[in-house]
């Protein structure tokens, strides 16, 4: 039987830099793989459905709670964000190592419902820096900001219950900052997948081998 993979919760404050460093991981790391989530929100610039969200209408997201379709789903700067069970348990029963990116409310719900799955939480340098990454998007409205940056506070409180927690640096003080986040996130996939409930089935085939 196939090797089950693992499930990596990667969740923090919006402009931490969640999205970036995770298209950074994936462009580096194709042996792992991303979870496509729902959502309620327009598409930004370049964004395209399937691909970064499944962009679906209210009607819709409605419907999809309704027929127990999300693993979690969450209210999240005024639009609803959702994980499908059924591409999640696909990925993870065909022994691909998934991502999640969602955001903290939505994680706290993976986390109970997987105690094996491993939450990462990207944190920015500062608040000044949060702010600047916000309004350097060039999406947001005022409104957007103000209300993001009121719900920093009780975002990062959460943190403390994640296993692991990366310091997105500010790139005009780091400018490989995007990089040593990734890499920071690729080096906790590699150490899970060498811990030994991960090598148990090797090891034994081995003691086997060499009791022969």
């Amino acid at each position: 039987m196939a090797k089950r993979g693992m499930l990596f919760v990667i969740s923090g404050p919006a402009g931490a830099g969640k999205s970036e460093i995770v298209k950074t991981l994936l462009r580096k790391h194709p042996d792992v793989h991303l979870s496509v989530s729902c959502t309620t929100r327009a598409p930004r610039e370049g964004e395209i459905n399937g691909v970064h969200y499944h962009f679906v209408t209210e009607e819709r997201f409605d419907e999809l709670i309704r027929e127990d379709a999300f693993y979690e789903w969450a209210h999240v700067h005024q639009n609803r964000y959702g994980t499908l069970k059924e591409v999640v348990r696909k990925q993870l029963n065909e022994g691909n190592d998934l991502i999640l990116e969602i955001d903290v409310q939505g994680c706290q719900q993976v986390l109970k419902l997987n105690p094996d799955a491993v939450g990462i939480f990207v944190c920015p340098p500062s608040r000044d820096n949060l702010e600047k990454r916000l309004r350097n998007r060039g999406t947001e409205t005022e409104e957007s900001i103000r209300v993001r940056l009121n719900n920093v506070a009780g975002e990062v409180a959460t943190a403390y219950t994640y296993d692991y927690v990366i310091i997105h640096q500010d790139w005009s003080d780091v400018p490989n900052a995007l990089e040593i986040a990734a890499d920071e996130v690729y080096a906790i996939i590699s150490a899970k997948r060498c811990e030994l409930e991960n090598r148990r089935a090797f090891l034994d085939q081995l003691s086997a081998q060499l009791r022969a």
